[in-house]
Parts: C-alpha cells; sequence; structure tokens
C-alpha cells in the first residue's frame, strides 16, 4: 500500500480494535475539557434516567389542584404545575423517556442507513443509483416537516415518534456510510484481500465496517441530540407523548400558558432540553476532533 492510501485509510478511520489507536483517542479527548464536561453530563443523565424515578418523593402523575402553580420550595424543588404535580418529578421521569426515544431512534436510523450506505458505496452503478436517489427523496423534505408527516399519519404516541425521528435520520447516516465506504473500498488492500478469494460478506464487514465506525460513532452522537430536539418539538406541537406522560417537550407546552405569571413551570422543562441537547453536542463534537488524525494528540 502507498503512503498516500494509507494515509487515506487512517482519514477515513483509526483502527478502534487497535490498543495504540484507542490510546491516542482517549488521549484526546482528554485534552478537550469541553468534550470531557458533555461526555460526563451524558453519563449522569443516563444514570438518573435509570435509577432517578426510584427515589423521586412525589408522584409524577398525582394531580393536586390544593398545590398548583406553587413556587420553588423545600417541599417541591421545582414547584408544581397547573395540575398540582411535582415538576422535579417530572423531569426525572421524563429524562428515562427523552433518552429513550433519542437513543432508539438513532438505533433506528442507523440500522437502516449503513446498510444502504454500505451497499450503494460498495456496489456502485446502478444500484448506487437507486438507493440514492431514494436518499435525495427523503432529504427534499425539511427534516420536521418529515417527522410531522410521518406522526400525523400514524398517530401521535412515542412509538411513533421514535419511527418518525429514525426514519429522519436514515439520509444522514446513509450518506457518511456512503462516502466512507467508497474511499476504504478502493484500497489496494480490498483489491488484495478480494483477489485471495474472500467474498463480499466478509470483505464488507471484516474489513470495510471496521475502518468507518468513527463517522459513524460521531453522526450517531450528534443525531441523538437533534432526535430529542425533534422529538420534544413534536411532543410542544401536541404530536408526540401525550398527556399526562411527563415528556418534556409536553411539559414545556403546557407551560407556556403561564410564561407571565409562573415562569418556572415552562423554564426547568426548556432548560433541561436545552443542557442535554448542549451536552450531546458538545461530546459529539470532541469525538470528531478525537477520531481525526490530522489532530495533534
Amino acid at each position: 500500500m502507498s503512503k498516500s492510501q494509507a494515509a487515506s485509510a487512517d482519514f477515513v478511520s483509526p483502527d478502534l480494535k487497535n490498543h495504540s489507536g484507542r490510546k491516542t483517542i482517549f488521549k484526546k479527548l482528554k485534552k478537550n475539557k469541553a468534550a470531557l464536561i458533555g461526555g460526563y453530563l451524558i453519563l449522569f443523565f443516563i444514570i438518573v434516567a435509570l435509577v432517578g424515578p426510584y427515589f423521586t418523593v412525589h408522584d409524577p402523575l398525582k394531580v393536586d389542584y390544593s398545590t398548583k402553580l406553587l413556587s420553588p420550595s423545600s417541599t417541591y424543588w421545582l414547584g408544581t404545575d397547573h395540575n398540582g404535580r411535582d415538576i422535579f418529578s417530572r423531569l426525572i421521569h421524563g429524562m428515562s423517556i427523552t433518552l429513550y426515544i433519542g437513543f432508539l431512534s438513532v438505533l433506528v436510523g442507523l440500522l437502516i442507513g449503513v446498510p444502504l450506505g454500505i451497499v450503494a458505496g460498495y456496489y456502485g452503478k446502478a444500484l448506487d443509483s437507486v438507493i440514492m436517489r431514494f436518499i435525495d427523496i427523503l432529504l427534499a423534505f425539511p427534516g420536521i416537516l418529515l417527522a410531522i408527516a410521518l406522526v400525523s399519519v400514524l398517530g401521535g404516541s412515542i412509538s411513533n415518534v421514535i419511527l418518525a425521528v429514525g426514519i429522519f435520520s436514515v439520509p444522514g447516516f446513509a450518506r457518511i456510510t456512503r462516502g466512507s465506504t467508497l474511499a476504504v473500498s478502493k484500497l489496494e488492500y480490498i483489491d488484495a484481500i478480494r483477489a485471495l478469494g474472500a467474498g463480499d460478506f466478509r470483505i464488507i464487514f471484516l474489513h470495510i465496517l471496521p475502518n468507518i465506525l468513527s463517522p459513524i460513532i460521531v453522526q450517531a452522537t450528534i443525531r441523538i441530540a437533534i432526535a430529542i430536539l425533534i422529538a420534544s418539538g413534536l411532543s410542544f406541537l401536541g404530536l408526540g407523548a401525550q398527556p399526562p406522560t411527563p415528556e418534556w417537550g409536553a411539559m414545556l407546552s403546557q407551560g407556556r400558558s403561564y410564561m407571565f405569571d409562573h415562569p418556572h413551570v415552562a423554564l426547568y422543562p426548556g432548560l433541561a432540553i436545552m443542557i442535554v441537547v448542549l451536552a450531546f453536542n458538545i461530546f459529539g463534537d470532541g469525538l470528531r476532533d478525537a477520531f481525526d488524525p490530522k489532530m495533534k494528540a
């Protein structure tokens, strides 16, 4: 393999199976303070989503009009909403719903988009044209409008939101995977492996896929932030999680009527969405820099 081709292979992705490659990636991440903060926040959110609901004092669904619209206090840390429900408890329970939607919808997009991108990039020709024209059709619709259309047809529920946001994520994964596959499949060592009698399945899963993981991982991390934002937007419009589900977008929608008299009802769900999305974006940017071989360790 020539030096230029070796450099191209390294640019596609460091070898994640190689110890020195992993060590270099972690070293770059450690130097990126913003990425570390984002990573720690994501880990904290995941832990809270898993164990937090078991430690909340108040029932997030219990309606008590005698305690409605109370300001933050020692009893209700973030106050109560218009139905007297504890906002803190609803935020904690809503975190698991929000992360569940974010991770699962991106997984749906990944499982559909990555195979399409690999097939298009590896086989090319007519198959590539058909797949990419389908991707272009999806890209012709603005993301939020595509998600709104799908949820409007399927109905408002968490499972339908996951499916809609997952389909919205397919074009991004497909295009990135196709580009990376095209770059790797043209390298000499792929031709050598094929000349030795390796089949397409073996080449794709043992030699191409491991070398294109880094852009896919970065895309997935950033897409989780976008998925959370889109899902919250759908719930805000009344097309996602339905009341009384403690989903952050729905909570923000219900709290907008009290913005001036009781701003805490909408403030805390809005802050929660902002912080989670910001954490994933910062961590995704850090991962992108860590995987880039042009960045010094």
